[in-house]
């Protein structure tokens, strides 16, 4: 529960230092069906919060002006950060998709874990056992 408090904090903070324009509220059955499936909670110019689920490893991904802070729900996984996306393509204005990452350190996440990826660092779930539910909050650099 601790955790949970520190990252309801932290969204909080962030949410406040960007200067929100309005408030959105997602109730539990929106929250529950984004951490089953993935889908989007809320949004503004330089924030956004998402609920996602996986069941099977992802592609490397490069945000250029997105830091992701993710905060694991359920699950386990591995995730690899840093090193150099191998197969790098652009696939939409500030976002790379590739295939792999040379170097870079894999870390095994878990339930309560929280896990900062700052803007233009490249991050992978490269296993997941056997699945992981997570939130993602954006922020997103003009």
């Amino acid at each position: 529960m601790k955790l949970w408090m520190t990252f309801v904090m932290l969204v909080t903070v962030t949410g406040f230092l960007l200067a929100a324009d309005a408030v959105t509220y997602a109730g539990h059955d929106k929250v529950a069906a984004a951490l089953a499936k993935g889908g989007p909670l809320a949004s503004g110019p330089d924030l956004a919060v998402t609920g996602n689920h996986r069941d099977m490893p992802g592609e490397v991904e490069v945000h250029e002006k997105e830091t992701d802070i993710f905060y694991i729900t359920d699950g386990a996984a591995t995730i690899v950060t840093g090193g150099t996306m191998v197969g790098g393509k652009q696939t939409a204005a500030g976002q790379l998709r590739g295939t792999d990452v040379k170097g870079g350190e894999a870390r095994k996440v878990s339930k309560g874990d929280v896990m900062v990826i700052p803007a233009g660092t490249p991050h992978w779930f490269k296993e997941v056992s056997p699945q992981v539910s997570y939130f993602v909050v954006k922020v997103i650099k003009p």
